[in-house]
Order: structure tokens, then C-alpha cells, then sequence
């Protein structure tokens, strides 16, 4: 039997970094930079600059995952892109990427717009692609540029989001077990309107109208071409959405929730993550909560299970649930075994 398994992660980060201190001297903001560390678990964010775009970071984080020595860049049959901030509204930008990387053009390729859901999203595709004997080397890619949606005057979403890419390298391997599965996933666009950019696709095409920046009660200024978030209403959704998606995948397996060995979820903020983890009962010494590098919506998810392995968190032979959850309202969870050596 063919199974699915995640054989190797790389990340990469752009160079350009925002720190607390930088945030508040650019905002004349009267916030101390270690209340927003406090809050978000956030003291950097990397930035692209100006014309750096989620395929340059992409490009990069894949040219890393080759460099170790997982594959070989004609072994890839398929590459799936995952990103909410492509170059083009057309052509898709995963063709760009396999043009740029230099994969054979037999390579299938697509562009998933998934958000902090999306890393899973890729996994449920990846894993079908394989076992259906579609393809044998999948190449999935998770890429941002938030920053670019963000107005500067923002707080509400500029403390948060950074940018960033991974690559996932997932193969097959012989086996009576799955290695990647089964998931929970789950959809409720009635969340929509509370994690969007308004203006710039056809319902609301950019305008001179849609550019007028307005204040909000907190203080917030943006425009309809920037990011807006509800915080309020996402958190509420996270906190009644996250536990039920995990008991559904429980049941799926017929495991209790202190079988798992490791957790792993969309890092979206600290004080969420320790609302999500006090409340669903999970040990601290079992859960990742670490934002380095700042929310970075799809790449999240890879970043941590990455620095997780780098940091000895998992074993081989551990179970690891994986969960994210957030713009659309999407959300998934699924469970990975760990079943062979993960090059990072």
C-alpha cells in the first residue's frame, strides 16, 4: 500500500524586519513595545520589501528544501502554491514558480486561496493526489505578503501579520498505516466579511473611492483596500470552532484528545493559542506556542512544525495534530504521524 509522508520542510523569511520598538517610533503610537510582545507574542516581523512578491519567497523557501538534499528538482510531478496575495489575478502563479525553479512541464501545478487553513488544505490535496497514484513527489508551497494589504495606521493588523514562505516536500513510502490523516475540515462563509481586503477583485474593483481612508472607534485608520479584521468576532469563532473540529477528528480515530503526542496549531496570536490550549485542557509541554516571526496566515503551520523538529519537540514515531483555522471562516484539522526522518 502507498502512503503519503511529509519528507522534508524549509522556510524562508525576507530580510526586512519590523520590530515592536520600529512599530511604535513609525506610528507615534503610546504603546509600550513590551505590552504588544505580552499580548501577541510577537517582537518581529519580516516585511517584504517593495516588489517582493509571495512567489520570491516561495522560490526561496523551495530553493532551500532542494538544498538539503530531499530530492531532486525533476522528481517533483506536482506543485500546489498556496498563498492569498498572488503576482497576477491571471495566470496562475504556481506556473510562474515552476518556470522559475525549473521543474519538468509535465509537472501538474495550481494556486490554492486558502488562508490560515490553507497548509492543511494543500496536505487533504497532496495526500489524495498520492494514494490515487496521481503523482508520487509533491512540492506544497505556502506564501504571504499581508504587509502589501496592511495600512500603516492600522494597529488592529500590523502588530500581527508578517510574511513568509515554506516549502513541503510530500512522497510516498510503503506502508498498512496512514501517515498523513484523517481530517476534519469545515467552511462557514457567513465569517467572511470579518477577515477581508474589500476592493480589488471584480466585486469592488480599486477606485478612487475605495482608497479614501477612514478612522474606526479604536483608532484604526484604513482604507477599503487594506486588510480589515474583526478580532472580536474571530476569536469568538476560534474559541467555539477549534475544539469541535478537534473532537471531530478524534472520533474519526477513536483516540482521546492525551493520545496525541504533540499540537500544533495556525499560530495566530498568543493569547489566543493560551485561551485555545487552557480551554480544550492541553498540556503546555505538549502545545507550540511560539510567533517568532509573526503571523504569517498559511505558513504558520509548517514554520512550526519545522522549528518544532529543529528544536527535538517531536520525536520520530509521534503523533502531531495539526489545526488552523481563520480567514473565510475555514477551517482543518488532521493528523500526522511522524513515521520517518523529516529533513529540515
Amino acid at each position: 500500500m502507498t502512503v503519503a509522508v511529509i519528507k522534508s520542510i524549509a522556510s524562508f523569511f525576507p530580510e526586512s524586519v519590523l520590530t515592536n520598538d520600529m512599530l511604535i517610533r513609525e506610528g507615534g503610537w503610546d504603546w509600550n513595545p513590551e505590552d504588544i510582545f505580552q499580548k501577541t507574542g510577537i517582537s518581529v516581523r519580516h516585511i517584504a520589501k517593495e516588489g517582493e512578491c509571495a512567489s520570491d519567497l516561495g522560490v526561496a523557501a523551495a530553493n532551500r528544501l532542494f538544498d538539503n538534499g530531499c530530492c531532486l528538482k525533476e522528481d517533483i510531478d506536482y506543485l500546489i502554491f498556496c498563498t492569498q496575495s498572488p503576482d497576477y489575478f491571471l495566470p496562475t502563479t504556481a506556473c510562474i514558480i515552476q518556470q522559475r525553479l525549473g521543474l519538468k512541464t509535465s509537472c501538474g501545478a495550481l494556486d490554492i486561496n486558502q488562508g490560515c487553513s490553507g497548509f492543511i488544505y494543500g496536505l487533504s490535496l497532496a495526500k489524495g493526489l498520492i494514494e490515487t497514484k496521481i503523482a508520487s513527489n509533491i512540492l506544497l508551497i505556502t506564501a504571504e505578503t499581508y504587509s502589501k494589504y496592511i495600512n500603516p495606521k492600522d494597529r488592529s493588523t500590523r502588530t500581527i501579520f508578517g510574511d513568509g514562505a515554506a516549502a513541503t516536500l510530500i512522497g510516498t513510502a510503503d506502508g498498512t498505516q496512514e501517515s498523513i490523516g484523517p481530517f476534519a475540515l469545515g467552511t462557514d462563509g457567513k465569517g467572511a466579511a470579518n477577515l477581508i481586503v474589500p476592493a480589488g477583485g471584480k466585486r469592488m474593483p480599486v477606485s478612487k473611492a475605495t482608497s479614501v481612508e477612514t478612522e474606526d472607534e479604536g483608532g484604526n485608520i484604513r482604507s477599503l483596500n487594506n486588510l480589515y479584521m474583526n478580532g472580536p468576532e474571530i476569536f469568538n469563532f476560534t474559541l467555539k470552532t477549534v475544539p469541535k473540529a478537534t473532537q471531530e477528528l478524534l472520533e474519526k480515530t477513536g483516540r482521546q484528545l492525551l493520545e496525541i503526542d504533540y499540537f500544533i496549531f495556525h499560530q495566530a496570536n498568543k493569547f489566543m493559542l493560551e485561551r485555545l490550549r487552557d480551554k480544550m485542557k492541553i498540556p503546555e509541554s505538549r502545545f507550540f506556542n511560539n510567533l517568532e516571526s509573526g503571523n504569517t496566515v498559511s505558513s504558520t503551520i509548517p514554520v512550526a512544525l519545522e522549528t518544532a523538529l529543529k528544536q527535538d519537540l517531536i520525536q520520530l514515531g509521534d503523533e502531531v495534530m495539526l489545526v488552523g483555522f481563520g480567514v473565510g471562516y475555514s477551517w482543518a484539522a488532521c493528523l500526522v504521524k511522524i513515521s520517518e526522518k523529516i529533513l529540515i
